[in-house]
């Protein structure tokens, strides 16, 4: 006689700890972890690097699902690390917590490498200690610096980044391969082109210009416009990390990008053409740590991960003004939105 199973054992969610978790990227992930059923350790310092207040709304949703836990601390601090990691099996980390831009870092390089290399360390041995081995990382596109050949492939050594931010994702990849060399850990670091949509930033590109341009201000320009970015949609990002989540397989390097570039000056117009607004542009010299292009070759994602971007640039535009709009619209003249 077969042997009879019990339909009310069911197998337990999944555990994974999402650093970063009230940033722009780590909140859209979390969220859909809990979709699909996942259960999700939150990790967030909170840091006042961009108003806290707004990472405090990116977490709104995902705190009244039952599966959320938050944890506030910093991922270098072994008492949030101790909270996030103890009391419960963890099954997956999702290591998107991170010192982000190139300029800033480029003022602040030795509080870049602290939070960055040292905190991604952290990371790593707590969830070996955990008996985790099972690692997303999310790296930059910044890797390849301004002399990569275009597009930019995996198979590149990526030896000469342009920027302290650059170096700390790039010596952060290496730290990565170290671990799953010793200790045999799956870990993916997934490599972003400059992704956008709901809760980015403010200081990155296409919230700021929709800022700017919205109030009739201008948009500093450095150089002549024509420095051209990959830009990726951030649905399209986080089925990126899920599938990396889903699949661990050894030590990888992947690209997350489009497969498309767009001219700064381009994207600008196509910003001030959805607010209804000109667009005044204030032409600068260009900066340090700046690279002329940044363009994906992701057929390795693709067949790793299939991974398949869907959001055209003006879909992705057309998706993040109106999110701007409404939350103009409910924060107008309030410090959490300017």
């Amino acid at each position: 006689m077969p042997e009879r199973v019990n339909a009310s054992l069911s197998v337990r969610p999944r555990r994974i700890v999402v650093t970063g978790a009230a940033g722009f990227i780590g909140s859209h992930v979390a969220e859909a972890l809990l979709r699909r059923g996942d259960e999700v350790v939150g990790l967030d310092n909170f840091d006042p690097f961009y108003d806290p207040a707004v990472t405090r709304r990116n977490i709104a949703s995902a705190e009244q699902h039952a599966g959320y836990r938050l944890v506030e601390g910093d991922i270098r601090n072994g008492r949030a690390l101790d909270a996030a990691f103890g009391g419960s099996d963890i099954d997956a980390v999702i290591h998107l917590a991170a010192r982000a831009g190139v300029r800033p870092s480029i003022v602040n390089p030795q509080l870049y490498d602290s939070v960055n290399v040292c905190g991604t360390t952290s990371i790593l041995e707590r969830a070996r200690a955990a008996g985790v081995s099972n690692i997303v990382f999310g790296s930059s596109s910044s890797v390849y610096g301004a002399r990569s050949p275009v597009p930019f492939a995996e198979s590149e050594v990526a030896a000469q980044p342009s920027s302290p931010y650059a170096a700390t994702k790039r010596a952060s990849e290496m730290t990565c391969f170290a671990f799953h060399h010793l200790y045999g850990m799956d870990v993916t670091c997934l490599r972003f082109f400059t992704v956008y949509g709901p809760r980015q930033r403010p200081e990155m590109a296409i919230h700021k210009f929709t800022d700017l341009i919205d109030r009739g201000e201008p948009v500093d320009v450095y150089g002549d416009g024509s420095s051209r970015r990959d830009y990726t949609y951030i649905d399209d990002i986080v089925r990126g990390i899920l599938s990396a989540t889903d699949t661990p397989k050894g030590y990888r390097l992947l690209n997350l990008g489009t497969t498309d570039t767009t001219r700064l000056i381009d994207l600008t117009s196509m910003i001030g053409a959805r607010l209804g607004k000109p667009v005044v542009l204030n032409q600068l010299p260009d900066q340090p740590g700046d690279v002329p292009i940044t363009y994906a070759d992701i057929s390795m994602a693709r067949r790793e991960l299939a991974y398949e971007p869907t959001t055209t640039l003006a879909d992705g535009l057309d998706r993040f003004i109106a999110w701007y709009q409404e939350e103009r619209a409910c924060t107008i003249g309030s410090a959490v939105f300017a």
